[in-house]
């Protein structure tokens, strides 16, 4: 016994040494140290986090992770649409083995970390869709590896970098939708890509955009450095504190100029004052949403001030719109929703808050607003393919009466849509309203999906309009919005009698806009009116005499049988009766990239 208690000391350093081993093997491994410090970085409501631990050996089991099943290190990251808050932190940079990074449809913000560059082994780089500024790394052209890099839908800034175009396996490659300028890389990969990859950005130019640069940035192999991504932040974060201290001090100089001039106004009765000067006055702000509307306030106020009737560029069920066009060349469509209930601003600035965080390629884009004391100014992103009704439709050509040659010339017919790009139209939409359906939080119900709310870019590439409004201004008292939501001819026919709008009244108003899309002819045309119809009843009446086929614009060039025959079949699900019979707008988009988009051998062999 003694010899035992002169012995235990060292007994008890050993186990204390077997302790210390066995928790040094349980200590998490590296990559999940740097998935740690990225979920602290971040903030989640949906639980994706809630089996990231961190007395785990390594995160191979965590949601979202998977890892090389014999080295366990991380190869893939997919966290897309996980309603992710945060910036994207350097030790990201750990993850050198990882080859999927996908972050797209979340909240992210803050600069991209040039530590990115490490993960050599990347493939796949998705993030897409979030809030994402600064400058791109010209670090990513270290990522040899790179198939696909998607950066589109952010708010990036400065020029590409002249390194990605070394990036010689790049075979999908997308920056629209930003505020990038300068020239774009043309002397490697990048140079295989088209205008679709560059387009919604400031200033951009190249051959890819048959855009000419009149002052091209000078590219790093001219001995000109861009800036680092760390210098970048700091000038930012400088020209933001100077930014911030001006637009204060011209705010309050705005306010005073028009507290004196609504004074003015009310005291000498001017009724000379045309555009938005009176109803700007007295406590008008704009609202930028994550810094997508680089002007400042002052400079937004003025352009307000300034406009008039001549300024309008359409109308319809939820206001009049404007064109707003800024010193610099931009654009932006401003629509103007009067107020009806005073009391409902903290309810509206809020739901546009939420309007304003949905980002889609196929989605307008909602910048900001201006809150005036009457109405609100809701500024979109201006599209120059004007609204697909518009296109499909002979507008009324409205004559100036000063004008006498004005109204002798008659409306000239538009040039009809080919096939493709009826197709590409029908595709985009039905991406967009996917989006609102499935993708993004909270869901969105549009209630009125018709040809006026889907707008075209340059491009013809179709962006879905609207969406949130119904709701936003629908009757406090009732909940029966159906008459003012929709749009006749567009309504499913359950939705006319309760007023209750679902997805499936959504699907039903996307069918006939399919059907709308084909024919050529509005849902409610005088032809249809003649026979007692609308275009879902001629639909079916010539299904019943196996003649669908006819109603396709005849004036529609290369039509593809095949193709026509699945995208009938589609329209005529989205337009059953029976609400349960009508597939999702996930089914719908799955069912066009397989049966519609994707060429079938007698698509080539069309009947002769």
């Amino acid at each position: 016994m003694g010899y035992f208690l002169r012995k235990q000391p060292s007994f008890l350093f050993f186990l204390v040494i077997l302790h210390c081993v066995a928790r040094e093997a349980r200590t998490l491994s590296s990559d999940g140290e740097a998935l740690i410090a990225f979920k602290k970085a971040v903030t989640n409501s949906d639980g994706i986090f809630i089996n990231w631990r961190e007395q785990d050996v390594d995160p191979c089991n965590w949601k979202g992770v998977r890892c090389d099943n014999q080295s366990k290190r991380v190869i893939y990251l997919i966290l897309a649409y996980r309603k992710l808050v945060g910036p994207i932190p350097p030790e990201i940079g750990r993850l050198n083995q990882l080859q999927t990074l996908s972050l797209q449809g979340n909240s992210l913000y803050g600069s991209l970390p040039p530590e990115l560059g490490n993960c050599t082994r990347l493939q796949q780089l998705y993030l897409q869709g979030n809030y994402i500024s600064g400058y791109i790394p010209s670090e990513f052209g270290d990522l040899v590896e790179l198939e696909t890099l998607d950066l589109s839908s952010n708010t990036l800034r400065g020029s590409i970098p002249h390194s990605l175009d070394k990036l010689t396996k790049l075979s999908s490659f997308n920056v629209s939708m930003n505020f990038l300028t300068g020239a774009i890389p043309s002397d490697g990969s990048l140079a295989n890509f088209n205008e679709t990859s560059f387009i919604g950005n400031r200033d951009l130019c190249g051959k890819q955009i048959n855009s000419v640069c009149k002052d091209a940035l000078q590219s790093p192999s001219d001995g000109t450095q861009l800036p680092s991504a760390e210098d970048a932040n700091k000038s930012s974060s400088t020209r933001l504190v100077i930014s911030a201290v001006a637009t204060v001090g011209a705010l309050l100089l705005v306010a005073l100029m028009c507290f004196w001039g609504c004074f003015l106004y009310k005291n000498f009765g001017k009724k000379d004052i045309h555009g938005f000067g009176v109803e700007l006055c007295g406590g008008s702000s704009v609202v930028m949403f994550h810094g997508d509307l680089p002007y400042a306030t002052k400079d937004i106020l003025k352009k307000l001030e300034t406009m008039g009737e001549e300024s309008v560029i359409g109308s319809g069920g939820f206001g009049t719109v404007y064109k707003l066009a800024m010193d610099d060349g931009n654009v932006f469509a401003l629509k103007r929703i009067v107020k009806t209930n005073e009391g409902r601003d903290r309810f509206f600035d809020r739901e546009l808050e939420i309007l304003g965080s949905v980002k889609h390629r196929n989605l307008v884009n909602l910048r900001g607003y201006c809150n005036s004391p009457s109405s609100k100014l809701l500024i979109y992103d201006y599209l120059p393919g004007g609204s697909l009704d518009g296109v499909l439709h002979v507008p009324e050509k409205k004559a100036d009466p000063a004008d006498p040659a004005e109204q002798a010339d008659p409306a000239e017919p538009a040039e009809p849509l080919d096939w493709d790009t009826r197709i590409n139209i029908i595709l985009g939409a039905a991406k967009g309203l996917a989006y609102l359906h499935h993708d993004c939080s909270p869901r969105i119900i549009h209630r009125d999906i018709k040809s006026s709310n889907i707008l075209l870019d340059a491009n013809f590439e179709a962006r879905v309009s609207d969406f949130g409004l119904a709701k936003l201004l629908e009757d406090e008292q009732s909940h029966i919005t159906t008459i003012v939501a929709g749009t006749f001819g567009y309504l499913a026919p359950e939705y006319m009698q309760s007023g209750r709008a679902t997805e499936t009244t959504d699907v039903y108003s996307f069918g006939v806009l399919v059907l709308e899309i084909l024919n050529g002819k509005r849902p409610t045309d005088a032809s249809f009116i003649e026979k007692g119809l609308n275009i879902v009843g001629w639909l079916n009446f010539l299904v019943g005499e196996n003649r669908e086929r006819e109603i396709v614009d005849p004036n529609c060039e290369g039509v593809q049988t095949e193709t026509l025959d699945a995208l009938l079949s589609l329209a005529k699900q989205c337009v059953s009766s029976l609400p349960e019979e009508r597939p999702t707008m996930h089914r719908v988009v799955q069912m066009l990239e397989s049966d519609v988009i994707t060429p079938c051998p007698s698509d080539f062999y069309d009947s002769e």
